[in-house]
């Protein structure tokens, strides 16, 4: 091959790298800011601002000074080295910031906009000088390969098609591979040694060979002689005013932006959503976005029709594309059904790659066009090839930061997800009304006619259908409200099974009416172990009946932290005959903010910390089940407090619950297991962590349940302190820390999430078989794994208990085997762990295996 074509490869290369690492770096700053200020849409789309706005600051700067550089290639390299060098700042700024952000918190926190300025400031420290060199790679890669004047758009939407590809790939990588290979720490640093690494190779290239480096003597003479006359010539060089070339640039990557966040929204109501799936629909679209670039730079090569009428079709294509986006979705997912059904991992993957694809390959690659082709109208520009560039990445980009917070925050919770599409469609057409405006006559008819017919079109579909989408519902379900908000698409339903429930994203239920009494056991149980509850934090809310259960205890203060605001008002506006007052109570504080946040930026310490139930599989939720987590929370109890983490083994593993045991047992120096239930088979159960190794104590149980009864109006029912305990000790399982059944299980950590990236696998692999949940007699198999490694006599917890009351806790295990086997349809073999049962209850025992129905049996809707 020629050198200069083996050059210009090895250049492509180093771009697509470049690309594969920024996109590395992006998703890695949007999870540690996470970390730091909360999984918040609004902490997530700071980041992601702060980062845009870095680079169109650097395209538009890069860009303007590419043309003084000797050799714009060597610069290019050093810029590449620069982002090595800022990035790894991110590792002394960031433990710095964690141990900052509370005291800093502390004094602005009662002002949102303060707070808000203080989180732009710290994160823009850690992202902008990194963003902004990287703003600078294209425009200067694009100054060394257009040789020519006329030649931008060739190269050019070359150059961007590649960059993007490796953006997609780095996506991709980071989704899929990265992380649970090499841990995230690892993975910034892989991402640091490829930065390093091109920028390396490029100041190799850039003094090997001075030919290659450069742009020919004679090209930059006549660019540069051009370049001094742009500002009279430019207005009549152009097939459209420079200014509207602009508006177009800033209008695409508004609507680009605006859409990719609408679509993956829609795409959140039929998946998984766990990392896998994210970063399949991100890849996605930026695969289209690449494949459009590619499109783009064949277009560049047509000389008729003229650049204006081809434009104008790339934007006609693109509001059609997205105008018939919801349909096309609401269509390939059968009406919004949740996908996969019974498929394993791997066709899982390949369902969800074949519907994005669907969805989003063939509109984005239309959407994904129209800005590289632009660089065919700037052809005619005598600026230099990197201010052209730079110019057109910093408007875009800027229309981007806009759009992406415009459809979040304000489309979706106003418009909703349809008709943000629609909205977003009808930008396009304004641009293109605008070129045909100032366009000739023929043009000018014919660009109206089409938008016309296309208006007609979008306005003449029927949005009923899509306005009645059974989002959330299943068979005979009523909707009582939806909500789209900035975090998630949010419903309150009245189920046919009975019960209200809150469901987010279409299929996940966060509670119900109808399983009252199990949410009210999550307060009780905990709550009536300890001596003092005095001071109750909730990580998570959901409907809300869990935290209102608190009330009915001598509390002194409650704090809930919930990430969606839009289920707090719904809670509050549906729930609160099931809620104890909690809305109401002086007591009870609210916080529509990530729990895990709340925590770690605050002094408070808490008698009990208990953290609902969370769906394992979701991205974001293994945050809550590492090791640093759980040491935040140790760190905010008081001596005697307890960290309770409430885990549905209907959705877990004995993979997953090892790995959650072990590092609980790796924070706390003991760790116990009680039931939230006796059910037959679909249980869940709280791994109890104490900040000091404590002795369950019978007169504390016996206490706190005469409290209730009394409180709440005896009923006439045997209720001797013994029946009470007996009540509680039924559900206690065991001592996971004695047991030392999982101490060779690997630690779940910030670094390596591995909840986040084995339980979506775990998840797939029970619908075809592959695993199992640790339901039915999978669930009897680990409740007596640990009661035969420590049984109750022997368990250091329970050293206080009698003979009777370790009675009471065998005679919990009898139950759940009996009422196991009996849903089986094993009458026969169940019919001894029942007689078990009664033989080593109280005499007086109280038949109602729930605390919470016994205690808490008064409230005014029983």
């Amino acid at each position: 091959m020629p050198k200069r074509s083996i050059a210009s490869i090895s250049l492509l290369i180093l771009l697509f790298f470049s690309g594969f690492a920024a996109l590395v770096y992006q998703v890695l700053w949007v999870r540690e800011l996470g970390l730091l200020f909360g999984s918040t849409a609004q902490a997530a789309a700071l980041t992601v601002a702060i980062f845009f706005t870095g680079l169109a600051s650097g395209g538009w700067f890069w860009g303007r000074r590419a043309p003084l550089f000797a050799s714009s290639l060597c610069w290019f390299g050093w810029i590449e080295i620069g982002v090595a060098l800022t990035a790894l700042g991110h590792f002394v700024l960031v433990d710095v910031y964690h141990a900052l952000y509370p005291i800093l918190y502390a004094a602005v926190g009662h002002s949102p906009l303060l707070d808000t300025l203080v989180k732009a400031i710290i994160a823009a420290t850690l992202l902008l000088p990194a963003s902004f060199l990287m703003g600078g790679t294209l425009p200067l890669m694009v100054q060394h390969l257009v040789r020519y004047p006329n030649k931008l758009a060739t190269v050019g939407t070359q150059l961007y098609a590649v960059n993007t590809a490796g953006s997609a790939s780095g996506a991709l990588a980071t989704g899929f591979v990265l992380p649970l290979v090499l841990g995230f720490r690892h993975t910034y640093l892989l991402a640091v040694g490829l930065d390093f690494t091109v920028g390396l190779l490029a100041v190799i290239l850039a003094g090997t060979d001075a030919q290659m480096s450069s742009i020919s003597s004679d090209s930059q003479q006549k660019l540069n002689s051009d370049a001094r006359k742009v500002s009279e010539r430019s207005p009549q060089f152009l097939p459209l005013p420079a200014p509207l070339i602009w508006a177009t640039a800033f209008s695409s990557g508004f609507a680009t932006l605006g859409i990719e966040v609408i679509w993956t929204r829609l795409f959140s109501q039929v998946l998984q959503n766990s990392v896998y799936t994210y970063a399949l629909v991100l890849s996605t679209f930026l695969l289209a976005l690449s494949l459009g670039a590619a499109i783009a730079n064949a277009l560049s090569q047509l000389h008729c029709p003229t650049p204006p009428i081809i434009l104008c079709c790339l934007l006609l294509l693109a509001s059609s594309a997205t105008a018939v986006s919801p349909w096309l979705f609401y269509e390939v997912t059968d009406g919004l059904t949740y996908l996969g059904g019974d498929l394993g991992w791997g066709g899982y993957l390949l369902a969800i790659a074949s519907v994005a694809g669907l969805v989003m390959l063939l509109p984005g690659m239309v959407l994904g066009a129209v800005l590289p082709y632009l660089m065919r109208i700037l052809d005619a520009d005598p600026r230099q090839p990197s201010e052209r560039v730079g110019r057109l990445i910093s408007a875009d980009t800027i229309g981007a930061i806009l759009g992406s917070l415009s459809a979040g925050f304000l489309l979706l919770p106003i418009m909703g997800a349809w008709r943000s599409l629609l909205l977003l469609a009808a930008v396009y057409l304004v641009i293109l009304a605008a070129i045909a405006l100032i366009h000739t006559t023929l043009t000018r008819l014919v660009v109206a006619g089409i938008a016309v017919a296309g208006v007609v079109l979008v306005t003449g579909m029927n949005l009923q259908m899509l306005q009645t989408v059974p989002i959330g519902t299943r068979a005979n379900d009523r909707i009582v409200e939806i909500r789209e908000g900035s975090h998630a698409t949010v419903a309150v339903v009245d189920a046919a099974n009975g019960g209200r429930a809150i469901r987010v994203n279409t299929y996940y239920t966060l509670g119900s009416s109808r399983n009252l009494h199990f949410e009210q056991n999550q307060t009780v149980v905990p709550m009536m172990a300890h001596p003092t509850p005095d001071s109750v934090f909730y990580l998570g809310m959901g409907t809300g009946i869990t935290a209102g259960a608190a009330l009915a205890f001598p509390v002194e203060r409650v704090v809930v932290c919930e990430l969606l605001p839009e289920v707090v008002a719904l809670s509050k506006a549906h729930f609160t005959a099931w809620t104890r007052g909690l809305f109401e109570d002086e007591r009870v504080t609210i916080h529509a903010e990530d729990g895990r946040n709340c925590l770690s930026r605050s002094g408070d310490r808490y008698n009990l910390i208990i953290s609902d139930l969370f769906t394992p599989w979701e991205r974001g939720t293994g945050n809550l089940y590492t090791l640093e987590n759980y040491q935040i929370a140790k760190e905010r109890l008081e001596p005697d407090g307890i960290f309770v983490q409430w885990i549905p083994l209907y959705q877990v593993s004995q993979q997953e619950f090892g790995i959650i045991a072990r590092t609980m047992a790796e924070a706390f120096p003991q760790v116990v297991l009680w039931r939230g239930d006796l059910a037959p088979s679909r249980s869940i159960v709280a791994l109890v962590g104490q900040k000091q190794a404590q002795l369950l104590d019978p007169q504390v149980i016996a206490r706190h349940g005469r409290h209730l009864m009394n409180q709440l109006g005896a009923i006439a029912i045997p209720t001797s302190d013994e029946a009470l305990t007996a009540l509680l000790l039924r559900l206690y399982v065991g001592n996971i820390t004695a047991s030392r059944l999982f101490d060779n299980y690997p630690l779940n950590t910030d670094d390596y999430p591995l909840i986040e990236y084995l339980a979506p696998q775990t998840h797939r692999q029970v619908q075809t078989g592959a695993a199992r949940f640790l339901v039915g007699s999978e669930r009897e198999r680990l409740y007596n794994q640990i009661r035969s490694a420590v049984s109750p006599e022997v368990d250091p917890y329970l050293a206080n208990l009698t003979s009777a009351q370790y009675g009471y806790v065998n005679a919990g295990h009898s139950y759940s085997q009996y009422v196991q086997l009996s849903a089986q349809g094993s009458k026969e073999q169940a019919r001894p762990h029942l007689e078990s049962f009664q033989a080593l209850s109280p005499p007086d025992a109280i038949q109602d295996l729930s605390p919470a129905r016994v205690m808490l049996r008064q409230m005014p809707f029983d």
